[in-house]
């Protein structure tokens, strides 16, 4: 924390980045948590240099989504907190609409849920049903209808059967919804129904902008303002302050991870060579490895596996100066992104990144 503000000169906590930057956001407690109050000081840090929004990821340890969203609530005032993402199957959806309204009208609006479908593996050994899009977009109504005050009753549809679900009758509410998307499909449904998709992260140039074209030509489909549909590009970016094991875990050991889970669709998805990763999962370290790459593998191990993954692979993310970081940045932005968020790394590590670009941005 000290080796990232004593480069850029600027003291997250103290003096803070003149402007605000509403296009940018960063994930709290991001990677592998150690405890969940390094939250606290991650989203005062977060203010201070004028992010916009700060992403809240949902891990069945120590980062349950509406625990962090309060905390992150307390000690902020600008901030924007929204969830990237939960799930709607793993909360009864009065559960999940009073959490978004609690904590809309606790932070004065600031409030943004995210959704997603997850992981299909974890949700079969969890014993919950696989999320699919038609349930995204019932889920999506019903939120809605609960939040403008709507008595909903005899409800069957996609995510269930509700005989009655309401929550106060005068409730007017504008909780904007965001999607976490990746195929086509999802990336479809985002535009057509949802406020905001989320990108993944390692998207090439032309996946990110075929993923934003996709999002606006279905908001446009469906008769909605294509730039009411904000996209997110999530964007890994990784300062050469860091030590090299760091960076390494960050970069090669994030990619790896996303490889392990569903390497299938990262591949598909970026029109990458399917048979880069046979030979990634044929590997006698990758085959055998017992959990995640990022969390557990050393950097020996990490060293290896570096070998197997191709340099146009981990070219999708901004490695290097603060002042190359902060470039490639905006770069996302003009490649069609509407907002990025700065993956991988906590505000304090980021802190000469966000100086950067703000310096860049106040000089046009």
């Amino acid at each position: 924390m000290d080796t990232a503000s004593s480069l850029s000169g600027v003291s997250p906590a103290s003096d803070p980045t003149p402007q605000h930057l509403p296009e940018l956001g960063f994930y709290g407690l991001a990677g592998g948590a150690q405890s969940p109050r390094d939250l606290l000081q991650e989203c005062r840090d977060g203010e201070a240099l004028g992010f916009g929004t700060v992403f809240l990821s949902e891990r069945f340890n120590v980062k349950e989504i509406v625990t962090l969203s309060g905390a992150a609530a307390a000690v902020t005032e600008r901030l924007r907190i929204a969830t990237g993402v939960t799930n709607h199957t793993t909360r009864h959806p009065m559960v999940t609409a009073s959490y978004a309204s609690t904590m809309h009208l606790m932070t004065g609006g600031r409030f943004e849920l995210g959704l997603g479908r997850g992981i299909d593996r974890l949700w079969d050994a969890m014993g919950l049903p696989r999320i699919t899009s038609a349930q995204l977009e019932d889920i999506a109504d019903l939120l809605r209808r609960l939040w403008h005050g709507e008595m909903v009753l005899g409800h069957d549809g996609p995510v269930g059967e509700f005989p009655y679900l309401h929550l106060d009758a005068t409730f007017d509410l504008d909780i904007p919804l965001l999607l976490s998307a990746f195929g086509p499909n999802s990336l479809a449904l985002g535009g057509r129904v949802f406020d905001g998709v989320i990108l993944h992260t390692f998207f090439s140039d032309e996946t990110l902008q075929r993923c934003v074209r996709t999002v606006k030509e279905a908001a446009e489909r469906a008769g909605r303002d294509p730039d009411s549909v904000t996209v997110w590009s999530c964007y890994l970016t990784v300062g050469d302050w860091l030590d090299e094991p760091t960076r390494l875990k960050k970069t090669v050991g994030r990619l790896a991870t996303y490889l392990q889970g569903y390497g299938d669709l990262m591949v598909r998805t970026n029109n990458w060579d399917p048979a880069v990763l046979e030979r990634f999962r044929a590997d006698e370290l990758v085959s055998g490895f017992r959990g995640a790459l990022d969390a557990k593998a050393t950097t020996a191990e990490l060293e290896h596996v570096a070998t197997l993954i191709p340099d146009e692979w981990l070219a999708a993310a901004a490695v290097g100066s603060a002042e190359h970081c902060a470039a490639k940045v905006h770069e996302q932005r003009t490649l069609g992104a509407d907002a990025v968020i700065l993956h991988g790394a906590a505000p304090a590590e980021l802190a000469p990144i966000v100086q950067a670009y703000a310096d860049a941005a106040a000089e046009t």
